[in-house]
């Protein structure tokens, strides 16, 4: 196996889920991505049930509800949604 395909696996999304403040992404290693749900507006607006429905790709996450799609990548790198804004009272 060569080393990107050992790098794909291991950063392979696997779980997903949100709760009122952060996005969490679990990853086939075992490492979790935490990020603020204000990062991504479409997201953040979304019912409990959008948030729900959810699907797995090699590189990322996707939420077919609300036409969201988030890769491992930019949120390791801290990527924001481009009109992302913080709310007030956000701490």
């Amino acid at each position: 196996m060569r080393t990107l395909e050992i790098e794909v696996e291991e950063t392979r999304p696997v779980a997903a889920w949100c709760d009122d403040r952060d996005l969490t992404v679990e990853l086939a290693d075992g490492r979790k991505v935490v990020t603020p749900l204000w990062w991504y507006p479409r997201l953040h607006a979304a019912s409990a049930a959008e948030r729900a429905a959810v699907e797995f790709s090699p590189f990322g996450v996707h939420w077919p509800e609300i036409d969201e799609d988030l890769s491992v990548e930019g949120m390791l790198k801290g990527a924001k949604a481009p009109k992302a804004k913080k709310p007030d009272g956000w701490d």
